[in-house]
């Protein structure tokens, strides 16, 4: 298909080329760059493949490591709605980089929220690990420790953990997050508006399903991937060449069909 269009549009199909060799030996060559030929790699694959070509690169790399993403159920969230969020934001599709992997819920709506959440997530077939205070609420969720913070499951497991309010919420993030995709369930706008303004995250949603990190979703078309560094500038540089994008989405409880 993509031959064809080269072809419809007048342009050489040479453009696009498949190397025909499964040989890792080959991504060794291409990491040295072929003597100036190779302008960007962007690496499709595991982690241990994205590693290896960011430690071993001699060419620019657009790189996109985990989706550790968070979802935050703040007090003044409306139940329904976060029920829905968070079963979808985890189990739509367990395997892509958007899919929630730690759950955040205030201490003050645990039990009138948590449970219905958790009961949810557990009826879909979702291993819980929780710390003290979820398993004092929740006693069949695993007890979590340290690890399952920052752990990408890409599976139906989730983490998750009481909090005191968004700033707790934020802190958590930053120390274990990713800086991938990060949604907040809440009723109180200034609260929301603190959460989205505070996270350097590349995506941040308000009310809406952390499955939504997707370029076509955003109406990019195909997507190569979700970059989670930030690229400096080329040429002149300015103030706008200075800063890097972050997409903040405001909704109304939409989760992604």
């Amino acid at each position: 298909a993509m031959l064809d269009g080269l072809q419809a549009a007048g342009l050489p199909g040479a453009c696009v080329q498949l190397a025909q060799t499964t040989d890792r030996a080959a991504v060794g060559e291409m990491l040295q760059g072929l003597n100036g030929a190779i302008d960007l790699i962007i690496p499709r694959g595991g982690k241990s493949l994205v590693a290896r070509v960011q430690a071993e690169a001699r060419v620019p790399v657009l790189a996109h490591l985990e989706g550790i993403c968070h979802v935050y159920v703040h007090a003044a969230a409306k139940l329904e709605m976060a029920r829905a969020v968070v079963l979808n934001a985890k189990m739509r599709r367990t395997g892509v980089c958007g899919a929630a992997e730690t759950l955040l819920i205030d201490r003050a709506v645990l039990s009138s929220h948590g449970v219905s959440i958790l009961n949810d997530l557990k009826n879909a077939g979702c291993e819980i690990r929780g710390d003290e205070a979820v398993r004092s609420v929740f006693p069949s969720a695993k007890l979590a420790n340290d690890e399952d913070w920052r752990t990408e499951y890409l599976d139906a497991v989730i983490a998750v953990k009481s909090v005191d309010g968004v700033e707790e919420a934020i802190r958590h993030i930053e120390a274990y997050g990713s800086h991938h995709t990060e949604s907040i369930v809440t009723g109180d706008a200034a609260v929301a508006e603190r959460f989205l303004a505070a996270l350097d995250s590349a995506i941040v949603l308000w009310n809406a399903s952390t499955q939504f990190a997707d370029g076509g979703e955003f109406g990019m078309g195909a997507e190569i991937g979700i970059g989670t560094g930030k690229l400096h500038a080329r040429g002149p540089v300015g103030v706008e060449q200075l800063t890097t994008f972050k997409y903040i989405v405001r909704g109304t409880g939409q989760t992604r069909p």
